[in-house]
């Protein structure tokens, strides 16, 4: 799905931060914007509303040397957590070439991860999307707080196909650029096999 630009020699690949309101989606692309050279990456944009610090997204590209010939440019997206900013999700999703779910360890958000990780994979059907092969990260962040849900019972619960798990404090930056590797990675293998 990674848009070509022939002009300029680029293939843009979107990756979407996805998870339930003040998660930690934001905080990660601060993070990795902040830790990133100003040479290999774009403005970042972001949009605050009641309740939430994402109302629609968050751009970022970053460059990824190339394949084919083609320069590789990544574009990092947050969807807005709130349940009444669905629509907002749902064209946030498109074109999406791999996605992070960001878990919110606390216990009392639980219901909160599960709720957003069901509409993430209704979006994803209503759009056609194979969950099973998009390349896709799961990280739990949060972990630094003292009320967590231990890493076990949150894989036993959140993980769905297998796919990387990442521990992480994105407010301190641990485990934020592991996350971005992880999900890059899935998603340049996906589209070195779609190019063969």
């Amino acid at each position: 799905m990674a848009l070509l630009n022939p002009r300029q020699k680029e293939l843009i690949c979107k990756i979407v931060y996805y998870g339930p309101g003040l998660g930690g989606k934001t905080t990660n692309l601060k993070y990795i914007f902040e830790h990133t050279s100003p040479m290999s990456r774009g403005e970042l944009v972001t949009l605050n509303t009641q309740g939430d610090r994402t109302l629609y997204f968050d751009v970022l590209p970053l460059n990824l040397g190339t394949i084919k010939g083609y320069k590789i440019r990544f574009q990092l997206y947050t969807v807005p957590g709130q349940v009444f900013y669905s629509e907002s999700r749902k064209i946030i999703l498109r074109g999406v070439d791999g996605v992070v779910f960001v878990a919110d360890s606390q216990q009392e958000r639980m219901d909160a991860n599960i709720e957003s990780l069901e509409d993430l994979q209704e979006n994803l059907r209503q759009y056609d999307y194979s969950f099973a092969n998009l390349p896709y990260v799961l990280q739990l962040n949060k972990r630094d707080l003292p009320n967590i849900v231990p890493a076990e019972e949150m894989k036993k619960i959140l993980v769905l196909k297998g796919e990387p798990v990442v521990e992480a404090v994105a407010i301190r930056g641990i485990g934020v650029m592991e996350t971005l590797k992880e999900v890059s990675k899935l998603v340049l293998l996906k589209l070195k096999k779609e190019m063969k």
